[in-house]
């Protein structure tokens, strides 16, 4: 072999370690790359998954929050219908009692609001005619005791049970309907008390 080929020899031998240097570290490189992106991707994938239970954690929450609102909603619905429903079917009973028990209401009713003073009492035109005899005298008793006078008015009112106080010119309504209108959430209290408490 001449020195040429010699020379060639060596410079190819040492072409060959250099490239296979270059190579082993291209591969030492890219190992690390690969796993610096490994880890990267595991850590970005704990911060995802971290991330992802919090959101349902929150989801959760938010689902069991709602839901128990809805569930109060309903239930406060519920007792408001049949709070409605019992203050509905009381004033019925109340207006469809039998004469004598509507009438002994009506007393009761005229011994606490009638005043001492002259005035007159409407009723419906239902119960003008359906009055017990001497209840006219009776009426008129009761507002003695209250140290007044009350007359009958033989004009209807539109009513559906109850009565109307008329003391000069300024008329107090005793119907059944507004008793339980001006006193609807006081009564819904006293039914919410019974029921649910």
């Amino acid at each position: 072999m001449t020195g040429l080929e010699k020379m060639q020899s060596q410079i190819l031998d040492e072409a060959r370690r250099s490239a296979e240097e270059i190579l082993e570290q291209a591969k030492s490189q890219a190992r690390e790359i690969k796993e610096e992106a490994e880890r990267a991707a595991q850590e970005k994938s704990s911060r995802i998954l971290e991330k992802s239970g919090t959101e349902v954690r929150n989801t959760e929450e938010r689902s069991v929050s709602s839901c128990d609102l809805l569930r109060r909603q309903v239930l406060l619905e519920a007792k408001q219908a049949i709070i409605a429903r019992i203050l509905d079917r009381a004033y019925h009973t109340l207006i469809e009692a039998d004469e004598d028990a509507y009438f002994r209401i009506i007393k009761e009713m005229l011994g606490k609001y009638a005043a001492a003073q002259a005035g007159e009492v409407c009723f419906s035109e239902k119960d003008l005619d359906r009055m017990p005899e001497g209840f006219e005298k009776e009426i008129q008793e009761i507002a003695e005791k209250k140290g007044g006078t009350l007359l009958l008015s033989k004009e209807p009112r539109k009513i559906s049970g109850g009565f109307v106080l008329v003391y000069g010119g300024i008329e107090e309504n005793c119907s059944f309907q507004a008793m339980f209108h001006s006193r609807k959430d006081e009564l819904a209290d006293e039914v919410h008390k019974i029921l649910f408490s």
